[in-house]
């Protein structure tokens, strides 16, 4: 199951629809559990950063692994947090729409969860190319083109 908090109660996001895709990508991916994207604002993504990250500025996105004790059997992936207004900077500075922008973001973090990372390049490039795949099945181009 897919949940989205809207921190920011940013009323231009479709909060149905990105977690219907999003729930369809996890069902594809075989993926089973609980998975929850919380939208916020600055301030809130730069605390997160710097806290767990030690890096003082706003990010796009970032990933928390839940951390449940093995007794309890529920699938908890995590929590997605994606910063809305980071996110809409970064689709009018590259020429994306904000939604498609937001989608892949939201996808990164999901798949941070699901293991993946790009620390290594040959890591860096199974999880691009698991976005791109992705994406485009959902009509979007590569979002690594022209950057």
């Amino acid at each position: 199951m897919v949940v989205i908090q809207n921190s920011i109660f940013d009323d231009s996001i479709n909060e149905k629809k990105l977690a219907d895709t999003l729930q369809k990508i996890t069902d594809d991916l075989g993926k089973s559990g609980e998975l929850l994207i919380r939208l916020v604002n600055i301030s809130e993504i730069r605390s997160l950063n710097k806290t767990y990250r030690h890096k003082n500025q706003a990010t796009n996105v970032l990933s928390f692994p839940s951390e449940l004790p093995k007794e309890i059997t529920e699938i908890i992936f995590g929590d997605v947090v994606v910063c809305v207004e980071v996110v809409r900077k970064e689709a009018k500075a590259q020429g994306k729409t904000f939604e498609n922008h937001l989608l892949h973001i939201c996808i990164h973090g999901t798949l941070h969860l699901f293991g993946y990372d790009h620390i290594e390049e040959s890591d860096a490039q199974k999880m691009e190319n698991l976005e791109i795949k992705i994406l485009h099945k959902l009509g979007i181009k590569n979002p690594y083109t022209n950057l």
